[in-house]
């Protein structure tokens, strides 16, 4: 990982001259030349000007562990085991698990700044500048196997979708089973992982993407149709601080009591947000299209796909749900 220790006198986006820099880490002028090529190495744009120094434009804001815990409840408080911040890792998801084999139980979260290998569900990559969105992975332990899992990707949704309303983030929706929209556009995804006993006590990672203020320079990689939260609020999005400690704030209590109601209690708050709610969609599954009218969920979580021989529930797993054109 590049070094990052300049970020932090460059995140009020003030430009800050480069002896100021060289004297406040006591390094010289060449090694904060070097440190701002790092810097643009990971997608952050530096500007420089001729006796005033280099500033990053508009900002950034990094993310603080004391914050986010003093913008949690006290039930979620406790509820958070381990708030473990890191500067990159290949993705937050494979190190909670990774965590969950060292020892690591229900509680634990992961986020980071960056992610090498962020991805979304079939194994969609999922682009991850730097200081720019957010990536969290929660752990909880549950003792009803994989059974617990029916419909809890779309209450996470919910969950998130919760947490996005009380930042004044508007018009989210959701779309089945994973995903969440705005104005059709995506901007955040769910992707959940299981390990342990299929059939007994098992631990379950449930992690979350939102783009919060994605570089345009990067949206050519992206290969669908996106929006973040900056654009969805007319470019002045909540911080990512307020925004990370709100999505734990719903997740964490949801997470914990998920076992003893399951999706039923989410269920009328996710088909008021259903995306595609009446809508003509087709349902791709590797070589196999089903095409219908989509008609919500059932208290399970699965699709309810109204077909020429009727009524068909589907549930999630290796499926794409699309518009019908």
């Amino acid at each position: 990982m590049p070094n990052t220790s300049l970020l932090p006198l460059l995140a009020g986006g003030e430009f800050v001259s480069g002896q100021a820099l060289a004297d406040a880490l006591g390094v010289s002028r060449t090694a904060v030349w070097k440190q701002l090529k790092n810097l643009e190495a990971l997608g952050l744009e530096i500007e420089s000007s001729k006796g005033k120094g280099y500033c990053i434009p508009g900002g950034i804001e990094l993310l603080d562990r004391e914050l986010v815990i003093a913008g949690l409840s006290p039930l979620s408080r406790q509820l958070l085991s381990e708030l473990d911040l890191r500067d990159s890792v290949g993705s937050t998801n494979a190190e909670a698990m990774a965590r969950i084999s060292a020892g690591s139980g229900a509680g634990y979260v992961c986020t980071a700044e960056q992610q090498s290998a962020g991805r979304g569900r079939r194994g969609r990559e999922w682009v991850s500048p730097y200081a720019r969105n957010l990536y969290v992975s929660i752990v909880w332990e549950y003792e009803q196997g994989a059974a617990v899992l029916e419909g809890m990707s779309l209450a996470v949704g919910v969950a998130v979708a919760r947490a996005l309303a009380t930042c004044n983030v508007p018009a989210v929706q959701l779309k089945w089973p994973n995903d969440l929209l705005c104005g059709g556009a995506k901007f955040g995804g769910i992707l959940l992982e299981m390990t342990g006993d299929p059939a007994g006590t098992c631990q379950v990672v449930a992690g979350i993407g939102l783009n919060v203020d994605m570089p345009n320079a990067l949206a050519a990689s992206i290969d669908q149709a996106w929006t973040d939260v900056a654009r969805i609020c007319g470019g002045e999005p909540p911080g990512r601080n307020l925004l990370l400690a709100a999505v734990l704030d719903e997740l964490l209590p949801m997470l914990a009591k998920f076992e003893s109601g399951g999706f039923a209690p989410w269920r009328d708050e996710w088909q008021a947000l259903d995306a595609f709610a009446g809508e003509k969609v087709v349902l791709h599954s590797g070589d196999h299209q089903m095409a219908g009218t989509a008609c919500g969920v059932d208290e399970r979580g699965a699709l309810q796909l109204q077909t020429a021989t009727g009524v068909q529930s589907i549930f999630g797993g290796e499926i794409s749900l699309r518009a019908h054109s």
